[in-house]
C-alpha cells in the first residue's frame, strides 16, 4: 500500500471534491483519480461513491478513514522526529493547558524554554477541556495538562496523573473577613461577598455541597466565573471578591503577601487531580520529555 495514495484519499475525504482535493495536493484531477483507484484496488472495494457532482464515502471508506489518518500522521511524525534527532534537535511542542494548570505553568514554561531551549518552537493554547481534547485527537496539540475529572477515560488517551493540588478560598490582604478569621470562618460568612471561580466539575460541586450544604452549590454560589484564573485573581486582588479554586494558582500573590488564604472552620478537603494527557500510541518528539519533567517538578514545588 502506497503512503501517497493514503494522503490523496485523506485530501479527498476532507474536501469532498476531486477538484478541491487535487488543487490542495497540487496535482491534476486525473492523477488523483488514478491514485484513488489504485488504493481501492489495494483495499478490495470502492472508497467513495461518485454520484454526479457529489462524492460520498462508502461504508469501507468510512471504516478506513481514521486508521488511514493515523498512519499518515505517524509517518509524518516519524520522518520529522528522525530528521530532528539526526540534527540533534528537540522538535516543536504544542500544549494545551486547563485553567488551573495555565495559571501555574504557562509563563514559567515559556520562560524556561526561552532560557534553556531557545531554538525550540513552543505553542501554548488555552480553552475549554472539551475543545482541547478535540484538538489533541486531531493532532493540533501534542499534550494537555488538565484536571482529570474533566476528562472521560478513553482507549485513545494516555493519562499520566501528575499531582493532586489542594483547593481553598483566597482573598486580598486587608479583606474585611480577615478581622473575623482568627478562629476560622463559617462558610456563611463568605456568601456576603462575590465568589470567583472557574466552571467546576460535578464531582467538585458534590464535594462542596457535602462540606457546606446546599448553599455551596457552585451553580448558585459562584457570581464571577471565567476560564482564566489569572484574571479571577486580579479581580480578587482589587476587590472584596473571594477566589475558590486551586490554592497553588495564587502562589505568587500569596508569597508576595498581596493575597491571603482564608482559614475555614471546616477546611475544604477538595483537591484538583491534574494529569498530563497524550494520544495513546503516538510517536513523541524528544521535547516531550522536557515538558513532562518540567510539569512534574513545577507542580510538585
Amino acid at each position: 500500500m502506497n503512503l501517497r495514495h493514503l494522503e490523496h484519499w485523506l485530501a479527498l475525504a476532507d474536501t469532498g471534491s476531486f477538484s478541491r482535493a487535487a488543487e490542495k495536493l497540487h496535482i491534476t484531477q486525473s492523477a488523483l483519480s488514478r491514485s484513488i483507484q489504485a488504493l481501492e484496488e489495494d483495499l478490495g472495494g470502492p472508497l467513495v461513491d461518485r454520484v454526479g457532482k457529489k462524492n460520498e464515502l462508502t461504508p469501507l471508506g468510512r471504516s478506513v478513514l481514521e486508521r488511514a489518518r493515523r498512519i499518515v500522521h505517524e509517518a509524518q511524525e516519524l520522518k520529522q522526529g528522525a530528521a530532528l534527532l539526526q540534527q540533534g534537535g528537540l522538535g516543536a511542542l504544542r500544549v494545551g493547558l486547563g485553567s488551573g494548570p495555565g495559571a501555574m505553568l504557562m509563563t514559567p514554561w515559556l520562560v524556561y524554554m526561552a532560557q534553556h531551549h531557545p531554538t525550540v518552537q513552543v505553542t501554548v493554547s488555552r480553552g475549554s477541556t472539551e475543545l482541547q481534547l478535540t484538538q489533541l485527537r486531531e493532532r493540533q496539540l501534542d499534550a494537555l495538562v488538565v484536571d482529570v475529572r474533566r476528562v472521560e477515560a478513553a482507549p485513545d488517551l494516555k493519562m499520566t496523573q501528575v499531582v493532586e493540588m489542594r483547593a481553598g478560598f483566597v482573598c486580598r490582604q486587608g479583606h474585611p473577613l480577615l478581622e473575623r478569621a482568627t478562629k476560622g470562618l463559617p462558610f456563611d460568612a463568605l456568601l456576603s461577598y462575590p465568589i470567583a471561580s472557574i466552571e467546576l466539575s460535578q464531582e467538585v460541586a458534590r464535594l462542596l455541597v457535602d462540606h457546606y450544604g446546599p448553599q455551596a452549590n457552585p451553580a448558585q454560589m459562584t457570581t464571577l466565573q471565567c476560564e482564566d484564573i489569572a484574571s479571577l485573581l486580579d479581580v480578587v486582588g482589587q476587590t472584596d471578591a473571594i477566589y475558590l479554586g486551586i490554592v497553588g494558582a495564587a502562589r505568587e500573590g500569596l508569597t508576595q503577601g498581596r493575597l491571603v488564604e482564608l482559614p475555614m472552620q471546616i477546611p475544604l478537603k477538595g483537591r484538583a487531580r491534574l494529569a498530563l494527557i497524550t494520544l495513546a500510541g503516538r510517536t513523541e518528539l524528544p521535547v516531550m520529555s522536557v515538558f513532562r519533567a518540567f510539569v512534574q517538578n513545577h507542580l510538585s514545588d
